[in-house]
Order: C-alpha cells, then structure tokens, then sequence
C-alpha cells in the first residue's frame, strides 16, 4: 500500500513538472525579442527606438517596451539600427565553372551566401545572368540551394548574359519565350536587357515586350551603342512607368550623363523619374561617379534604389559591398530613412514583392541590425576618385526567416566563462 502511495505521488510529481514546463513555454511566445534599437520601417512610417518580436520565422509585435518574459531569448541592441533585410535589386549571382560564359554559369558572378548576410542583405535580385534557354540551370544551382533568397531579372538573350557576341545576337531575342518562362516561375521578377552596341531599339522593345506579356518591369544597362543611342528617346519613348534605369550615375561611353556640363539633372531625366522611371545605382566596377552623384543629390534628385551590380569586377574594387554603396549616399547627404527606404522597401515595391521589404506584423522575419560608424573614413567610386565622409554602416546581426545567419560581435550569444567546462 505504501508502494502504490509513492507511486501515486510520483506520478503527480511528473504530471506537475509538465505543467510547469508547458506554462512556461506557453508564457515564452517570442523566439526571439530585440530591443532597445532604433527601428526604421519604411513601409509603416516607423522611425524610433522600439522592440520587435519574432515568433519561428514571423514578426509577431512591434511596439515599446514588449515583454522580454515572453522572449526564449533577448537581443539587446541599444545604440543600433534596426531594419528590414536589405534588398540589392542588382547583384549577379549566376556562379559556374564555365569559361566563356562572363556572368551566366560562369567564372565572374558570386555564390550569393558568400557576401549577403555580413551586409544585412536577405534578397538578391540577379540582373540577368539567365536567360529563358538555361534559367533551370541558375533555378537548381543557385536559386534553390541557397539561404538568401535569390530572385531573377530574365536576359531578354535566350543564353543570358555569357558576354561578347552572345549579347548581340538578335535572334535570340525571343519575347514570347522569355515571357513564358518568366510566366512559369515566381522567382523571375523582371526582364533585363544589356551590354547591346548596335544601333537598333529592337532589344529594349523586346525586352518590353516580354515584361507586358509577363506584367513585370524591365531593367536597361544602357550605353555603349555606336552611333549612340538617344537617352531621352529610351526615358520618352520605350521604357513604361516601373521599367528600372540602372546605372543611374554613370557615364560610359556611348550614353549621355544624367546631368549637364554645370551639373544640374536634364529636364528630361526629371520628368522620367516623375513618370514613374526608377532610377537604380547600380554601382558596379564602372558605374558610378562621384562627379555625377554628388552634384545629382545637391540639387535634389535622388535615386529610387540603391543597388551594387556586384561581381568578381566590382566586389574587390570601389564598390565593395551595398553597405559601403549605401554610405557613401549618407555622406552625399542622404538620411538614414531615405537610405533604408531605396535599399528595402523601394526595391520591393519595383519588383511586385510587397511580402518583402518591412517589419509588419506577419511579415517574414528578415530583419538587419547595424551600427553606424562615426569617424574618418575614405569611399571611391568607379573611376578610382575618392570622397571623403564620416559615416559607415556595418552590419552586427542579421536575421533570415527568423534565424540568426550572422552575427558580427556576438550581441546574440552567451558570454563565455573560465568556468565553463568542454
């Protein structure tokens, strides 16, 4: 009788001990609480120091002072930043092994984990390393394996962007099939033409007209055609409202500036961009001038997003990184919440992702926190001139569907002790 009695009290022991545990676990509805940071959300107008709380892989309160009780851990990101995951609408991600084939399967694109999540980066829009002929190749190669989610503007060139002739062949600029195939997936957000230096229109207007056919925008690498192209023809005549400029401040042989001998933004270029026309950086290795930036933002004409055009070309010269691209328009005078917004939700917005791009409630946890660095600091452009600034962003954690995929000084991780054991 005295056996069955201990049992019994046993038993009630267990079953308290999952009470309690369930209670807890129940009481602890955030994965993940971070606080303290000064939150900017673009999309919702959010620009001060606040929580957010993530639940697996959602964003499931924002606000002032949230319960840290609830949180399985806290995150304490007093003095920082606190974003949305970074977008770079033009980056070139389409990594092989084979030779001749420039920026499509080949030597000169970037495996996209590789410089991503150390920049606060989650999405990566590939500016059409694939073309409708060998899209299924980048999908399972790249698209498919890897973290960061990797979107796709589809060459208007059935081989994409493999450089040289390739990119002249006119016969393989199928309208209809590129459409069908940017039809066929989700992840082809766009259509993109480059690199063509003949004197024909006809691969921007088969470019736009794969993106009616798909009802997605077109993005241009314009420049180079001999004789030269008209620009105000291009922002007049053939490119929609939603349709993408990229490198917005370069000036390349072939293509007139944006701006005139005193530095002022054409009358043209103003009306296209209030049209609709989304001017992109684009940086790259030959891109981007200061002396054609800095006088653009004097005189107030900003870029609607800012882009790397990263590559084995850019990533080690002038460009670097999107966050070292995003500082220097800090230094140039844009603020903070312009900044975020041409690097979040603005470049959500031109390619149809609303999902992406902001800190709502039920968004997908991408989520970027970043210090930003006071001091004395040197940034060069793409002609190998540097400007001065006194501001640098650096990423110190980023989040990926709600799961910590870098963390640059250990903000989330335990302290360790001498009196840890191995």
């Amino acid at each position: 009788m005295r056996r069955s009695y201990r049992f019994f009290r046993y038993i009630l022991y267990l079953v308290s001990i999952g009470i309690g545990l369930s209670t807890q676990l129940y009481a602890q509805s955030y994965s993940i609480l971070i606080r303290n940071g000064h939150v900017i959300d673009p999309k919702n107008g959010l620009d001060a120091v606040m929580d957010i709380a993530i639940s697996k892989d959602t964003v499931v309160a924002i606000g002032k002072k949230l319960d840290a009780s609830k949180a399985l851990q806290v995150i304490d990101a007093t003095g920082m930043y606190i974003t949305p995951g970074l977008i770079d609408l033009h980056s070139h991600n389409f990594y092989g092994t084979l030779p001749d084939h420039y920026l499509s399967n080949g030597l000169e694109a970037l495996p996209p984990d590789g410089f991503t999540f150390r920049c606060g980066i989650t999405t990566v829009v590939d500016a059409g390393g694939a073309g409708w002929k060998n899209y299924t190749v980048f999908r399972d190669q790249t698209i498919r394996v890897a973290k960061t989610r990797v979107l796709s503007f589809l060459n208007i060139v059935g081989e994409g962007m493999r450089g040289g002739p390739y990119e002249q062949n006119l016969a393989d600029m199928d309208a209809r099939m590129t459409a069908l195939v940017a039809q066929q997936h989700r992840d082809i957000v766009g259509i993109k033409v480059a690199h063509y230096s003949g004197s024909e229109w006809e691969p921007v207007d088969r470019a736009v007209a794969a993106g009616n056919i798909a009802h997605i925008p077109v993005m241009i690498d314009f420049g180079g055609h001999i004789p030269p192209l008209s620009l105000q023809e291009l922002l007049q005549k053939h490119l929609r409202a939603g349709d993408i400029f990229t490198h917005a401040f370069a000036r390349v042989a072939g293509r007139i500036p944006i701006t005139d001998g005193a530095g002022n933004i054409l009358s043209f270029v103003k009306e296209a961009q209030q049209r609709g026309i989304i001017f992109d950086v684009g940086h790259g290795g030959g891109s981007f001038l200061f002396s054609q930036a800095v006088p653009a933002i004097k005189n107030g004409f900003f870029p609607n997003t800012i882009s790397t055009d990263i590559h084995t070309g850019s990533v080690n010269a002038g460009m670097k990184d999107l966050l070292n691209v995003a500082s220097k328009f800090l230094n140039m005078g844009m603020s903070m919440q312009q900044v975020i917004r041409c690097t979040t939700w603005s470049p959500a917005q031109v390619i149809h992702r609303e999902e992406l791009g902001h800190l709502s409630v039920g968004a997908t946890a991408d989520i970027a926190v970043f210090t930003l660095r006071e001091g004395n600091f040197g940034f060069i452009d793409s002609g190998g001139n540097k400007m001065y600034g006194t501001k640098k962003l650096e990423c110190e954690l980023t989040l990926r569907e709600g799961k910590i995929v870098y963390d640059l000084n250990g903000i989330s991780r335990p302290l360790w002790t001498a009196a840890q054991t191995p």
